[in-house]
């Protein structure tokens, strides 16, 4: 009997036995089979997210963020105790104790399961577990899943620590909204940093991993309360906070950004415009448009927000002055289902819809509105978050649309979405009657930068950013105009010439393989032998060409090239009065190596580049070719009132005796040429217009000691702007109202004198060398090399060649006649006045 009891019970354990060795075979198997093709779990250690990249200004404010995914990556010895705390309550309480899987939790999970016949399927996945499916796996609910689950976790918990881990979790999982990791969910919900976080607030967050779309703070938000009840319930019973702080906590309102507790963090982001866009297009084409958005760079703009404003508002002033000069009514083009004006819900609901410019801070912020009724002498309108009720009231008078032809209902439908803006009086400030405003038709771009540095402070690129994103500044190729014409005397005051060299201003005819080209000056007037100073100061188009084709294209080509004005100009003549295209970036960072005295200097948007560790990645003064070196910063003998010295390491690209000839001559642009009428700065100024056949575009570019600016007007599909449009007229009072608070700020003085220049007092209508003690408005004291008083091309009248033709008024540049060419009664041809014409004049007495 005792044998067979022995044989009994050894049978079984040898079934048992038999049985759990099966099973271990079996699971065993399964686990090798399933962990055979796993990817590799060792490049976690190094993962980085995608992580949002962000733009400061130079004062160190966000002013714009750029990402695939709203990721701020934040390392786990950053991340406060209560937010792990938090998560670890409600998603995985035994994570620092287990090793990458929870066998009591997949049990559980599996009960529940079969008690429910599949209907109630619980996860069981630990921390580590959710890292392995975000990182590497497939999201899918199968068995094989779960198995690789489990075998990749247990891995991970033997290569990382539970911190790392815990980061990995904290800064991948998605909490609804668009937000990625929980510090970019804390700024989501609350606008706040997660040190900011009470227990409830980090509660809600740790609700959300199970499903967001679930748990929304406004459609669901009961069922997101009791979540957040069970998680903070859950952080008492583990010891992460006490009954006390469980009770206050609990008794908290559910508050987020959604439900209007918290004003959202964009509000305090200004809206993006063309300075943040160009550097996300500049800094995508140098890092990789994946890496910038992913990278969690920190960029430092040299962006001046103060200045950035001034910038857009007196372009935007310019711009909406000429469209309003046209007397044409056009608005936006939008509109809405005039069937939904009786309902205020439904109207504002549609118009919230159009997409229309809402950048806008023109005098006043400017309003989308709708028409809601057409009547007789006003416009009764509803006005994008401005209240029925509001006291200002919703009309537009007739009187404000005298500006346009028409009726009220000639122009206007019940359902146009219009913009209005406030308008108020300028002392006290009180409000007159709303006022109607259109996005100008006009386009134009607008860039300032410092004349050392190479930075950018303000850079504008069209009316408004919303209304068109492409960037006139730096993408627009337009003809330069006359504005190009320095590089034209640049190139020859290098090879010999000098500000009072005689040039002939006279009609030419040139022959080209689509005729005969006869260019002419703007006035139709021509002033004869002249100086080059007075043809840069009334921008003489046949003076240009003539001292082109004596330089040669070639030279003035390869001059445009140096400064970066072209990458390969046309060698024809036409382009020495600037009809090869280019962009405004391009034409004032050449100008900015007139004003700094011929050094080299890259512009840029962007001062500094940092990734997501804080090593710094891209410095722009150490980049090649804009060092500045510092000699004795650090001296502590340095004496007392004097500055540092600053070595330059930037190639010299122009002499600066002929830097500084340039800079005398527009200078007189400023003071009594072209700019005269619209430039008055209070500190030394110069600068150059330009404008285009028929006008199509207008130029004005212009620098002090400090800043260089320039502006350019003209329809995106060029045509006239109308007679009378020019550079000076129309971009002129844009610098003017830039810089006069640009110099309030960064100052401005004399321009540098090279200590090699030879002062020489010159008439400036006919170039005669004068006294030392000669005086009056003719009188300019010009820069002359030591070569050029002894060997330069003096008392020589220079024609490019080209032979005199047509009738002509020989003027003198302050507008006074001098000769007269007319024909007599014989059919012969007789000079009329005080001084011979172009068929007597000799060099003699010209200098």
């Amino acid at each position: 009997m005792t044998r067979f009891i022995f044989s009994f019970f050894g049978g079984i354990f040898a079934m048992v036995t038999m049985g759990v060795m099966m099973i271990a075979l079996t699971i065993g198997a399964v686990f090798w089979m399933y962990g055979r093709d796993l990817p590799s779990h060792e490049h976690l250690a190094q993962y980085t997210p995608p992580t949002i990249s962000r733009i400061y200004s130079r004062e160190g404010r966000v002013i714009d963020e750029f990402a695939q995914e709203r990721r701020l990556f934040t390392p786990a010895n950053e991340i406060p105790d209560l937010i792990k705390n938090a998560f670890i309550s409600a998603e995985d309480k035994n994570f620092y104790t287990h090793k990458g899987y929870d066998v009591r939790g997949i049990l559980a999970a599996a009960l529940q399961a079969a008690r429910s016949g599949g209907g109630d399927v619980r996860g069981a996945s630990t921390i580590t577990q959710q890292v392995m499916k975000n990182f590497l796996l497939s999201g899918d609910r199968k068995v094989e899943r779960k198995i690789k689950e489990i075998i990749l976790a247990s891995r991970v918990e033997e290569a990382l620590s539970k911190d790392k881990i815990l980061e990995l979790y904290l800064n991948e999982i998605f909490l609804g909204q668009n937000s990625y990791g929980v510090t970019a969910a804390a700024q989501t919900y609350f606008n706040k940093t997660l040190s900011e976080l009470e227990p409830h607030e980090a509660a809600m967050l740790a609700s959300m991993p199970k499903a967001p779309s679930d748990y929304h703070p406004v459609r669901r938000k009961e069922r997101l309360t009791q979540r957040r009840d069970f998680v903070l319930k859950e952080m008492m019973e583990n010891g992460y906070i006490d009954q006390t702080t469980f009770e206050h906590e609990v008794a908290q309102p559910l508050r987020s950004v959604q439900n209007e507790d918290f004003a959202p963090y964009a509000d305090a982001l200004p809206p993006r415009d063309y300075f943040t866009d160009e550097i996300r297009r500049q800094l995508s084409r140098d890092f990789g448009e994946d890496q910038f958005f992913s990278g969690g760079y920190v960029v430092r703009a040299t962006l001046d927000p103060e200045m950035q404003t001034e910038a857009a508002h007196a372009l935007q002033a310019a711009l909406e002055r000429y469209d309003r000069g046209l007397g044409r009514w056009r608005g936006t083009g939008k509109s809405i289902d005039p069937a939904t004006l009786s309902d205020e819900g439904a109207w504002r609901a549609a118009l919230a819809d159009v997409r229309v410019a809402r950048d806008i801070d023109l005098e006043s912020r400017w309003y989308p509105a709708v028409v809601r009724e057409v009547r007789e002498n006003a416009l009764l309108i509803g006005i994008e978050d401005v209240a029925l009720d509001d006291q200002r009231g919703m009309e537009v008078p007739r009187s404000d649309t005298d500006w346009f032809k028409g009726s009220l209902k000639d122009n206007f439908e019940a359902g146009e979405v219009v913009h209005v803006r406030a308008m108020t009086e300028d002392a006290s400030g009180d409000f007159i009657r709303w006022t109607l405003r259109q996005v100008p038709q006009i386009q134009g771009g607008f860039m300032a930068m410092d004349v050392n540095t190479g930075q950018v402070i303000a850079m504008q690129g069209g009316f408004s950013y919303q209304h068109s994103v492409f960037n006139r500044a730096t993408q627009a190729r337009r003809q330069p105009g006359s504005s190009f014409k320095p590089f034209v005397y640049a190139s020859a005051l290098d090879s010999g010439y000098t500000p009072a060299t005689i040039v002939v201003d006279a009609p030419i005819e040139i022959d080209t393989p689509q005729g005969v080209w006869r260019p002419k000056n703007a006035s139709n007037k021509y002033y004869g032998p002249t100086p080059l100073r007075t043809g840069i100061e009334q921008s003489r188009n046949l003076m240009t060409i003539r001292l082109a084709q004596e330089v040669g294209m070639d030279v003035v080509a390869d001059y445009a090239e140096k400064f970066g004005v072209y990458d390969n100009m046309g060698r024809v003549l036409a382009n020495a009065l600037g009809a090869d295209e280019t962009t405004l970036f391009k034409m004032v960072a050449a100008y900015a190596m007139f004003a700094n005295g011929g050094e080299r200097v890259q512009p840029t948007l962007v001062d500094r580049v940092q990734d997501r560790y804080g090593n710094t990645v891209y410095s722009h003064d150490a980049a090649p070719g804009n060092r500045r070196v510092c000699t004795d910063c650090y001296d502590p003998n340095l004496p007392p009132g004097r500055s540092p010295r600053i070595v330059n390491e930037r190639e010299r690209v122009m002499d600066p005796i002929t830097a500084y000839q340039l800079t005398s001559m527009m200078q007189g642009v400023v003071e009594r040429g072209t700019a005269s009428r619209s430039v008055h700065l209070d500190v030394p100024t110069a600068g150059k217009t330009g404008t285009t056949n028929d006008a199509k575009d207008v130029w004005f570019v212009g620098f002090t000691s400090n800043v260089v600016a320039g502006c350019y007007m003209g329809y995106d599909t060029p045509r006239s702007l109308g007679r009378g449009a020019s550079g000076g007229g129309f971009c002129g009072p844009v610098f003017e109202q830039f810089m006069k608070k640009a110099v309030k700020k960064y100052g401005g003085g004399p321009f540098k004198v090279p200590e090699t220049c030879n002062f020489v007092n010159i008439d400036r209508f006919s170039g005669a060398r004068l006294g030392e003690g000669a005086s009056g408005p003719n009188v300019v004291a010009e820069c002359f090399r030591e070569d050029d008083l002894l060997n330069g091309i003096w008392g020589v009248q220079l024609d490019g060649g080209f032979a005199i033709s047509g009738s002509f008024d020989l003027i003198q540049p302050d507008g006074g006649s001098i000769a007269k060419e007319v024909t007599t009664s014989t059919g012969k041809k007789a000079v009329v006045g005080p001084k011979a014409g172009f068929g007597t004049l000799s060099s003699g007495g010209l200098y």
